[in-house]
């Protein structure tokens, strides 16, 4: 081979030992183990050069840092160290190939000392030394700690009953390990499971039992202390045999991999499912309506009602869903399905029971009654009680979906019933529970039935009163008249000479009580006296529904009599506050008083006229109860001026403030007496009448105004305000604040007596003033001082202002007799003269001294101008000094 052709090959052998390392990997640790327990620790090679077959030695420490021991070679026979040679020879430890790459240190049963760091190592193989020839990985032996201690079930259960399987699991706690537990069913030495409960907290279901646990029908409860539960919900016999519970302890190793150390199975105990058919009875019996007691064969008369009674029992009845269906003579009558719903299997036209009359319910957690309303002769037959019992296979938790199967059927004993006529028989008692003592007092008889027998179910009693009129109270001797009569299904049949009365409710028939009516007159009249019977009817129901009277009873005549005494009513009205002016209050009180009336209560109707042949009003009315309305004749403005009160039991009272001209006329009280027959009850009208007539009469009489005028000051300057006051005084029947207004005029004249005036300003009787358009600068303003006082103020004054003023007022007033405002005659007050003066030296004294500053101004400004001008001339002019000699010259001159 030359150079050239040798680097090349060169080359590519450095690249490939570049690229490969020798990589040797363990079980990732730390690893967990218990005592006596195998283990398994496996360790691979990877990434190396040389034989497909790899060579393996095993060492460990058990310290991290401490002498090495040699453990097995997979080429050496003699590689073991002298202490672990015999546990190698014994096959305790072993290297098991599952590869030529990968091999598997196992430890048939460990021991304490056997926990340390062991490590795998591999011969090198490699043409070029790379990567790691070792791993290390820790053991950890743990002591076996792990307890399994089952709870004994029950040996017998009742099929659809529950079974809890309760299973104690604990380990001591030294290293992170976690537990699961397992329950299995063992039949015929074959075990399988039905439930896994961790390490991590999920659940696996056996295959059988996947539907059942998602349906609710198995569920766990884990509790404390390591206490598990499995319950199985609705047992079938496929439930019985051997169950037993299988805790193991688990450890997680890296890599996310669950590894069981250690397990242990506890035999529960055998449990044995007793099926619903061994255990489940069913018994028909009778409880008639016509007997207290119940019989086993009923002997019911038409129009009785049938009641069968269907017991259940079973050893686990609350775990079962009943089907209970009625037969009469073989065939399915009614049927109350597993939901509760009543299914009537009776065609319309098979002529047995009427599917209307037959009605089924469940009375108890095991019992269900069958009722027939009104039974016939068709009736009678053989009964009998037919029970299916259903078990959920679902569990309590699915929500109703579960599947249901038919565990057991059986049927009852049969019961013959009997139907044959029977008449009912009673006795009848009459009696007065009310008797008037006089005319229009109430009356009330009773008549009862006593020592009834025979009446069949179902059965209704009717009546019909009748009244024998004493001699020669009628034309006729001795006359029966039918007061009226209620039949077998409650109608109330009028007798024509009273059809009138119990139709206004003045008489009424009434049963109280299924044995007892009453006949009540609530006003009794004189022709109500003499003798009464009752005569009562015995009803039964046929199959069909027909009412039809089977037997009939009179009672012995009961004489009414009592002194006829006749009611009266007389109304007295007085006068006890007189309206002689208006506004003023009127009142007057009635006063009613009776004879045989008894206690009454009293309606007032107060009533007037303008004169006596004008038309009736109705000012207000009282009911019995004391109910106050207003009558259709009351202004509803005035309606808070009128009061009637109740001031006695028979005394009233009526006020009406405020009197004006339209109440003038008669007042009186119409008073109506009303009774009751017993308290609680309507009232009844028993009897009216009216009082004597008041009278309101008065004349009107309004109020009378005067009216002044005055000025604190009649003289003014100009500019000045000027202020004049009009006031107003009220005498006589003086009327209210909020009842009198005033409309105020102010006129001016210039000429002192002159009678061309001027209207200056106003203001009406709403308050709302008025200017008029005037030849001045100055301004007018009208105010109110209070409600008799009003001001006028000029402000800025003129001498055009200077002249005569006067007010003129028309008073308002709401009078009182007509309730409408009223106006007053017109009102002038005096005139007041008002002065303007001009004031000279106030006229001059401005302009004089405006004139004595602008002179002193103008002399200062010259004077300050003509000393400047000279000072700026001479300052520049020449000067030639004279000699002094010279000038002594001329001294001497």
């Amino acid at each position: 081979m030359t150079p050239k052709q040798l680097l090349p090959l060169l080359w590519a052998t450095s690249m490939l030992g570049g690229c490969l390392a020798r990589v040797v990997t363990v079980s990732p640790g730390p690893l967990i183990r218990v005592e006596g327990q195998p283990v398994s620790i496996r360790c691979d090679v990877n990434d190396y050069m040389g034989p497909r077959e790899q060579d393996f030695e095993w060492v460990m420490s058990r310290e991290a840092n401490g002498q090495q021991m040699k453990i097995i070679s997979t080429f050496d026979a003699s590689y073991s160290h002298t202490s672990l040679s015999k546990r190698v020879a014994s096959g305790d430890i072993s290297v098991l190939r599952l590869r030529d790459n990968a091999v598997e240190l196992k430890i048939a049963e460990a021991e304490t000392q056997d926990a340390g760091f062991y490590w795998c190592q591999t011969p090198s193989t490699d043409s070029v030394i790379g990567g790691n020839y070792e791993a290390q990985v820790q053991l950890i032996v743990i002591a076996n700690t792990l307890k399994v201690s089952p709870q004994t079930p029950p040996a017998v259960v009742p099929e659809g009953s529950d079974v809890t399987l309760s299973c104690n699991v604990t380990r001591e706690l030294t290293q992170p390990t976690y537990l699961s537990v397992t329950w299995s069913l063992k039949k015929e030495g074959v075990s399988e499971e039905i439930l896994t409960f961790g390490p991590q907290g999920d659940v696996l279901t056996g295959a059988k039992y996947a539907r059942r646990y998602a349906d609710g029908a198995i569920r766990l409860a884990p509790g404390k202390g390591g206490l598990f539960e499995l319950v199985i919900s609705r047992v079938t016999t496929s439930d019985e045999g051997i169950y037993e519970c299988n805790g193991t302890e688990w450890t997680h190793q890296n890599g996310g991999k669950w590894i069981p150390i250690v397990g242990s199975v506890k035999e529960m105990g055998t449990v044995a499912v007793t099926p619903t058919g061994q255990s489940l009875s069913v018994k028909a019996s009778s409880s008639s309506s016509s007997s207290s007691a119940p019989s086993a064969n009923p002997h019911l008369a038409p129009g009785d009602k049938l009641t069968l009674l269907c017991a259940v029992a079973a050893d686990n009845l609350p775990s079962l869903s009943l089907e209970v269906s009625w037969l009469a003579d073989g065939r399915d009558l009614v049927t109350m399905e597993r939901g509760g719903v009543v299914i009537s299997n009776m065609s319309a036209g098979s002529g047995r029971v009427n599917r209307r009359e037959a009605s089924m319910e469940r009375t108890g957690a095991d019992e269900y009654r069958l009722a027939v309303r009104r039974v016939s002769t068709e009736d009678g037959g053989e009964y009998a009680c037919r029970v299916r019992a259903f078990i959920e296979k679902g569990g309590k938790s699915s929500g109703g979906g579960g599947r249901w199967h038919m565990a057991a059927e059986k049927t009852s004993n049969a019961v013959t019933v009997k139907v044959s006529q029977i008449k009912p028989s009673f006795t009848l008692d009459i009696e007065t529970i009310a008797h008037p003592e006089m005319t229009s007092e109430p009356t009330e008889l009773a008549c009862r039935v006593t020592n009834i027998t025979q009446l069949p179910v179902g059965g209704r009693l009717g009546v019909t009163w009748e009244h024998i009129a004493l001699p020669g109270a009628t034309s006729e001797p001795q006359a029966t008249h039918s007061i009226g009569s209620m039949d077998g299904y409650g109608n109330l049949v009028p007798g024509a000479v009273y059809s009138d009365r119990l139709a206004s409710g003045t008489m009424s028939l009434t049963r109280v009580q299924p044995d007892t009516f009453k006949l009540r007159f609530l006003r009794t009249q004189e022709i109500d006296m003499g003798q009464y019977v009752c005569a009562v009817s015995a009803w039964s129901v046929d199959s069909r529904g027909d009412v039809a009277k089977t037997a009939e009873r009179r009672s012995s005549p009961l004489t009414l009599r009592w002194e006829a005494k006749r009611p009266s009513l007389n109304i007295v009205a007085k006068r006890i506050r007189e309206a002689s002016v208006g506004g003023a209050t009127f009142e007057m009180s009635c006063t009613a008083v009776t004879q045989n009336l008894g206690q009454a209560g009293f309606s007032v109707l107060i009533q007037s006229q303008d004169s006596l042949e004008s038309n009736v009003r109705t000012i207000m009315t009282l009911s019995p109860d004391s109910i106050m309305q207003h009558g259709g004749a009351t202004d509803p403005n005035r309606r808070d001026s009128l009061v009637l009160t109740k001031s006695g039991p028979a005394a009233f009272r009526f006020r009406l403030g405020g009197v004006q001209l339209s109440d003038r006329g008669f007042y009186w009280c119409d008073i109506t007496a009303w009774t009751k027959q017993q308290p609680g009850q309507t009232w009844t009208r028993a009897m009216s009448a009216e009082s004597n007539k008041v009278k309101i009469d008065f004349q009107e009489n309004g109020p009378s105004f005067s009216i002044a005028i005055h000025s604190d000051t009649s003289t003014v300057y100009p500019w000045q305000t000027a202020k004049m006051k009009c006031s107003l005084r009220v005498s006589g029947a003086s009327p209210m604040t909020d009842h009198l207004a005033y409309e105020l005029r102010w006129f001016f004249t210039r000429l002192r007596g002159g009678q061309t005036t001027t209207q200056v300003a106003g203001v009406d009787r709403f308050g709302v003033v008025g200017k008029e358009f005037r030849n001045s600068s100055s301004e007018v303003s009208v105010q109110r001082e209070d409600t008799h006082a009003y001001t006028l103020s000029v402000h800025g004054a003129h001498d055009s202002d200077s002249g005569e003023y006067h007010c003129v007022a028309t008073p308002w007033y709401l009078s009182a007799s007509t309730g409408a405002w009223t106006q007053a005659g017109e009102l002038t007050s005096p005139r007041i003269f008002l002065t303007v003066r001009f004031a000279v030296w106030e006229s001059l004294k401005l302009p004089l001294l405006y004139g004595v500053s602008a002179s002193i101004g103008v002399g200062l400004f010259s004077l300050v101008l003509g000393l400047v001008c000279a000072q700026c001339c001479c300052r520049n002019a020449g000067h030639t000094p004279r000699s002094r000699n010279k000038l002594m010259d001329l001294e001497i001159d």
